[in-house]
């Protein structure tokens, strides 16, 4: 099975995780149980989950001249991306700002750094995109780039996975060059325009020719424009953080598909990597490599076998 050549085009932060029994609700104080520093940002995330899932991931973005630039570039590059073309721009780099409770849940900030200074990509940049087998993106730099990318990769022949996080409004042109959309209900209200009331899978499909929506415990649903409608169950575990559990599906999810498996069977081997990730703590150290992603396939398959 050749390796698909994945080219991300995201965000790279270093993030501040403080851990502790509850989220602090507005104007509370918590005392915390324990803080880390580790790299992070999905476009960083889902290049190390894909190159650890089994592609060959090129990650394009932008970290700052700072210390935490230094940092993040090298732990990048030593989960087997690429980063020869990543950038560095005088400045900060991106920071996430992270609180994890003892159930696992979380909130986030981002402060966007040297990330919001990638709005566009050179034509180096851009036949790296041309020449991949999938581009993965998200919603954390410019849209402008993300449409530049998207565009390019269309054109190409390149398939293109957009993973429409954090949630907000996507131009009809970046819509129009994506064929596969990854997000929550919540998520693909925002992306398509159709804020409030249940999800309207007419409308989505009438803006992508494909997508995942992805339900938290619930699991996941794939709808097409070929008529299928099928939902996912999450494999379940023991959730200690759910951090970069989405960034773990998407990149699994590419990485399937890029090999060539039904779209259906990918989702369910990309909801054993997001499980995968969630069992244990951290963004990019908890992000499974591909044998732990496969025997929770195959327990989930065994599973479900003798359910029926």
């Amino acid at each position: 099975m050749d390796q698909p050549r994945i080219v991300v085009v995201g965000s790279a932060n270093m993030d501040l995780v403080a851990t502790g029994p509850v989220l602090p609700r507005p104007g509370q104080t918590v005392l915390g149980t324990e803080f880390t520093m580790v790299a992070g940002g999905k476009g960083a995330n889902q290049a190390i989950a894909a190159s650890r899932a089994g592609a060959r991931a090129v990650l394009l973005g932008a970290i700052g001249s700072d210390a935490f630039g230094v940092t993040i570039k090298a732990r990048i590059a030593a989960n087997g991306v690429d980063t020869s073309r990543l950038r560095v721009v005088y400045g900060a780099s991106g920071v996430a700002l992270i609180t994890v409770d003892a159930t696992g849940e979380n909130t986030i900030m981002v402060i966007p750094g040297a990330n919001a200074a990638f709005t566009g990509l050179d034509e180096a940049e851009l036949a790296v995109v041309r020449q991949a087998d999938l581009l993965v993106a998200q919603l954390e730099i410019p849209v402008e780039a993300v449409t530049e990318a998207a565009v390019a990769a269309h054109d190409a022949g390149t398939r293109v996975v957009l993973h429409a996080t954090p949630a907000r409004a996507v131009p009809q042109r970046l819509l129009q060059a994506v064929d596969l959309l990854v997000a929550s209900e919540e998520e693909v209200a925002a992306a398509i325009g159709r804020d409030g009331g249940e999800m309207d899978v007419a409308a989505l499909l009438a803006a992508v020719p494909r997508a995942v929506v992805t339900l938290g415990p619930l699991g996941a649903r794939y709808v097409d424009r070929d008529g299928a409608d099928e939902r996912i169950p999450p494999v379940r575990v023991p959730v200690v953080d759910s951090t970069a559990a989405g960034d773990a599906f998407t990149a699994a999810l590419a990485v399937a598909w890029g090999e060539g498996r039904d779209l259906v069977d990918a989702v369910r081997w990309a909801s054993a990597a997001a499980a995968a990730c969630a069992r244990r703590r951290g963004a990019q150290a908890a992000l499974p490599r591909r044998d732990e992603i496969d025997g929770l396939y195959r327990d989930q398959a065994s599973d479900c076998t003798g359910q029926g």
